[in-house]
């Protein structure tokens, strides 16, 4: 289908669904991972105005379906883990190309007592994000960049498929280390590799196109079977979606390959690890970016902000001020600390530049860009981070800059100055899971003040249990 989505309504549906029996729906969890369903078209029909019962365990749960040790407020034994609210969203509709062409819908959760949004629903965190700047004629926009490793799923002894589910088998029965890449040696912006695995890496671009997940820019990274995407830009919402639906079509594609794709932050020692790296601007009803000063400041003690507008520069403010606060938000995982280090092309500080790629917070702006895309690209998260949770405090960070005119804090880092060093003012951000949880929780926490307690306690609690179960395990190290 066309990347222009039709204007579907409740009245619209039946028509639009006429030739189909079934319907997909699906929601994401705090991890970033799609949680759904197939329904039958007559099911779909009678509950898309209210929503439907949907169990709560998703956000009492981790990745492995392990409920989590510290009992909390969303979804517990107490409340028997009950339904919460899931109501689809109309204007994200879709078909899965790749499944027949089965139509397509994300939902949104709704406490079922209030009827408001969950306080943890990542969709629903940005948009009450987005709903504060809608209150002023504002809107924002955004763009994604994944980097991702893929290896071949092995042979499978006691089944003839070979996918992501033999991959497990064989994780669990040898060393990590002896999964094959897709493809050995080091070949960033390699025009011939792609060839190798061709229907795959076409197969990719093609899906993503029709599924309104569209890919700007698709290459070879540095390293073994490493892949880069850069997400068409637009609206911060939909950019948000977009980001979950790409990592679902190359999970997808990949597993009918028999390639398995791995966002973790640093699937390999000694290699590069997996950005996820986000861009963010704010427009206002007619689109004009307003990021850029139309008028070059020659005055300012810093060139590296003459051509960024006073609502940029509090934006800027804003970041720097929050940004050690939201680290698990950023590095949600144990394994994300271990591509946040020195020397490896990551940024270690709460630290910004004019088109500096070490730093936190790369400032894109004129005289090397147009002024339209004058914006910030935050460095610090990881492949493997949540995007909706992700853009929704980049965002708020920066709003609360704005309403509190807060003032740039820390110098720009100069080009060759190095992230860290003696030339580097900010503070070092996190060196683990563990030490970001406890910024986070705090009670004085910037996290606390833009998303409330109810939020930062379910999803630092959900960080908790990571640190637990890293705790008691005995690695090979």
């Amino acid at each position: 289908m066309a990347d222009e989505t039709p204007d579907v309504t409740i009245e619209t549906l039946p028509e639009l669904l006429k030739n189909d029996t079934a319907v997909k729906v699906a929601g994401v969890d705090v991890d970033g991972i799609l949680r759904g369903k197939l329904m039958a078209k007559k099911k779909f029909l009678s509950i898309v105005k209210d929503g439907f019962g949907f169990c709560s365990v998703v956000f009492g749960w981790d990745m492995h379906d392990q409920t989590y040790f510290k009992e909390l407020g969303i979804s517990n034994k107490e409340s028997g883990y009950r339904d919460i609210i899931a109501v689809p969203d109309l204007t994200s509709f879709r078909r899965i190309p790749w499944e027949n062409d089965v139509p397509f819908f994300l939902v949104s959760f709704y406490d079922p007592d209030t009827h408001s949004s969950l306080s943890a629903c990542p969709r629903s965190i940005l948009k009450r994000t987005v709903d504060k700047l809608a209150e002023k004629g504002l809107g924002a926009m955004a763009g994604a960049e994944y980097e991702f490793f893929q290896f071949r799923a092995p042979e499978n002894p006691g089944s003839s498929e070979r996918n992501s589910s033999a991959t497990a088998t064989f994780l669990r029965d040898n060393p990590v280390n002896s999964l094959p890449s897709l493809t050995e040696g080091m070949f960033g912006y390699s025009i011939t590799r792609p060839v190798h695995n061709q229907d795959y890496f076409y197969g990719i671009f093609d899906n993503c196109k029709k599924f309104r997940c569209g890919i700007e820019g698709w290459h070879t990274e540095s390293g073994p079977g490493v892949f880069e995407a850069a997400l068409e830009f637009g609206e911060i919402t939909q950019m948000a979606d977009k980001a979950s639906l790409f990592k679902l079509v190359v999970k997808s594609l990949g597993s009918k390959h028999g390639i398995t794709p791995c966002f973790m932050a640093k699937p390999r020692a000694g290699l590069p690890g997996n950005s996820g790296h986000m861009h963010v601007s704010i427009v206002d009803k007619e689109g004009k970016n307003l990021f850029y000063r139309e008028k070059e400041d020659t005055e300012h003690k810093w060139q590296d902000l003459r051509h960024l507008s006073d609502m940029g520069r509090h934006f800027l403010a804003g970041l720097i001020d929050g940004l050690a606060d939201i680290m698990p938000i950023l590095a949600p995982n144990i394994n994300s600390y271990k591509r946040l280090v020195e020397n490896f092309w990551a940024p270690v500080t709460v630290s910004w530049g004019l088109e500096h790629r070490a730093a936190s917070i790369r400032l894109i702006s004129p005289p090397t860009s147009s002024p339209k895309a004058t914006r910030f690209e935050v460095r610090v998260p990881g492949a493997d981070t949540n995007p909706h949770f992700v853009l929704a405090a980049i965002l708020a960070l920066g709003w609360r800059g704005i309403e509190k005119k807060l003032e740039i804090s820390v110098p720009p880092l100069g080009k060759g100055e190095e992230v860290g060093g003696v030339q580097d003012r900010g503070v070092r951000l996190a060196k683990s899971l563990k030490e970001a949880t406890e910024t986070f929780m705090r009670p004085e926490s910037v996290a606390r003040e833009v998303f409330g307690d109810e939020f930062v306690d379910h999803y630092g609690g959900t960080r908790e249990h990571e640190i637990r179960l890293f705790d008691e395990a005995v690695t090979d190290w």
